[in-house]
């Protein structure tokens, strides 16, 4: 295994809804988690959903 590879970094992720009255409160309480966002996209079912990361 190369040198480069035992340094990568490990991720998880979380895939959160975002209310529309409340986005910042909820992106704020993530952050404070650890959580840094990733995208935003429009969910399946219509409203926004929010993908986070963070290191494992």
């Amino acid at each position: 295994m190369s040198e480069s590879a035992e340094a990568a970094p490990k991720w998880e992720y979380f895939v959160t809804p975002l209310l529309l009255h409340n986005e910042a409160q909820i992106l704020n309480n993530w952050g404070a988690q650890g959580w840094e966002l990733v995208q935003i996209i429009e969910g399946p079912a219509g409203g926004n959903v929010a993908y986070m990361k963070r290191k494992a």
